[in-house]
């Protein structure tokens, strides 16, 4: 059996790109993620305790446009 040494390096060098794209899509997408749920797990009561309402503060300005995109996602409206 004759194995050809450049078409191996090819294929190793195609894996690993295969799995850094993969890995760095996969952060991409948890960043995301984390960045669009609506409440982090420390805001999460424990228990039987329900947090009813919370106020938000506007600025004088109003809601920036990362914000509002934000709730847009997060609702979905």
């Amino acid at each position: 059996m004759i194995v050809s040494l450049p078409k191996t390096v090819r294929r190793l060098y195609f894996l690993t790109m295969l799995v850094a794209v993969s890995c760095v899509l996969y952060y991409v997408m948890s960043w995301f993620s984390a960045w669009i749920s609506p409440a982090r797990n420390t805001e999460i009561p424990e228990g039987t305790a329900v947090r009813a309402f919370q106020e938000f503060h506007y600025s004088e300005q109003g809601m920036s446009a990362a914000d509002r995109l934000r709730l847009f996602y997060w609702y979905g409206e």
